[in-house]
Order: structure tokens, then C-alpha cells, then sequence
């Protein structure tokens, strides 16, 4: 099983980041797919999930309207567009596969650092 993230850096308040997870190793579309984040002395949270075929999409308050998740089955990948960012979506944002509606969290990548700056 492997995860690998990527598209993680600095960007300036305001701008854009696009994160991408490239899985390998198990059925991938057998899995709905997250991305967490963990803030500096807070714990890991999911900010949005996607269902197996994408028909179901959830995302967190703090991100709605302007993260979108995106995942292509056949490539086997899942992307966070991330617009708009703001200093308090600094963090480390981690992808996971597992389940949709009970959000279990069986599989995780390393985590990537996304740092915004004022």
C-alpha cells in the first residue's frame, strides 16, 4: 500500500494550491477518500471526503466554498484544490482511504506542508 502526496509549499494569503495523492498497492475505487489537516497544536481533521464514484462529497465548515475534492479511479489519484487560502489554513494536510458515511480512516499518506503567508 502506498499513498504520495504532493503539491504542498507557500503561497501567499488569498492564493491557490492544488494537492494531489497517487495510491498504489490496493483497489482504490473500492475506497472513498479524504483529506486532513492538522494545525499547529490541534488535532488531524478531515476537511472534505469523497465517496467511491464521487457521487457523495463532504467538506468541513472552515473550507466549504472554496476546497474542492476531486479523484480520477482510473488514474487512481484524489486532488484538494485549495482557493482563496487564508494564514489560518496553514497546516499539514494528509490523505486517507476508507470509508465514506462512518468516516473510518484505514490507509494515510506521510502529510505534506501548506503554508500561507500574510
Amino acid at each position: 500500500v502506498r499513498i504520495v502526496e504532493s503539491g504542498g509549499g507557500v503561497v501567499q494569503s488569498g492564493g491557490s494550491l492544488r494537492l494531489s495523492c497517487a495510491a498504489s498497492g490496493f483497489k482504490f475505487g473500492d475506497y472513498a477518500m479524504h483529506w486532513h489537516r492538522q494545525l499547529p497544536g490541534e488535532e488531524r481533521k478531515e476537511v472534505a471526503a469523497i465517496s467511491r464514484t464521487s457521487a457523495q462529497i463532504r467538506y468541513s465548515d472552515s473550507v466549504k466554498g472554496r476546497f474542492t475534492i476531486s479523484r480520477n479511479n482510473g488514474n487512481q489519484t484524489v486532488d484538494l484544490q485549495m482557493n482563496d487560502l487564508k494564514t489560518e489554513d496553514t497546516a499539514v494536510y494528509y490523505c486517507s482511504a476508507g470509508t465514506f458515511l462512518t468516516g473510518q480512516y484505514d490507509m494515510w499518506d506521510q502529510g505534506i506542508q501548506v503554508t500561507v503567508s500574510s
